[in-house]
């Protein structure tokens, strides 16, 4: 019975230490901000920084989805090149076959882009 109870003891300990971490990883920030007074609102604070628009409006008011589009855009084409690095790496043990399959999807991103050029997202007006 002993044995049994030991065979749980590294998950456990896993849960613990994740527990541990993502209580800190949360309650620490509050900590500092309120200690080093970053909780402290002014009007520099508040004021436009990198959109171009008041941070606090109202929830209802429009949004140009263009910055969502090109979000979503970036995010596509990031993961284009986190799927390359891999790839190139191992392009020696998967052949052939692993080469193909990787400018097939090339193959589709590019098209994608010039679907999404072709249409207008990335002019920015």
């Amino acid at each position: 019975m002993a044995s049994v109870a030991a065979g749980y003891l590294p998950i456990l300990l896993f849960l613990a230490v994740a527990l541990g971490l993502s209580l800190s990883f949360v309650t620490l920030p509050m900590l500092v901000a309120k200690l080093t007074g970053a909780a402290n609102p002014y009007p520099d604070k508040l004021a436009e920084y990198e959109c171009g628009f008041p941070a606090f409006e109202d929830s209802r008011a429009e949004f140009d989805v263009r910055f969502y589009l090109v979000a979503i855009l970036f995010i596509v084409f990031d993961l284009e090149a986190a799927f390359l690095f891999p790839w190139a790496v191992s392009l020696k043990h998967i052949g052939l076959v692993g080469w193909g399959s990787m400018m097939l999807f090339l193959l589709e991103l590019a098209l994608g882009l010039v679907y999404a050029w072709k249409k207008g997202a990335l002019e920015w007006e």
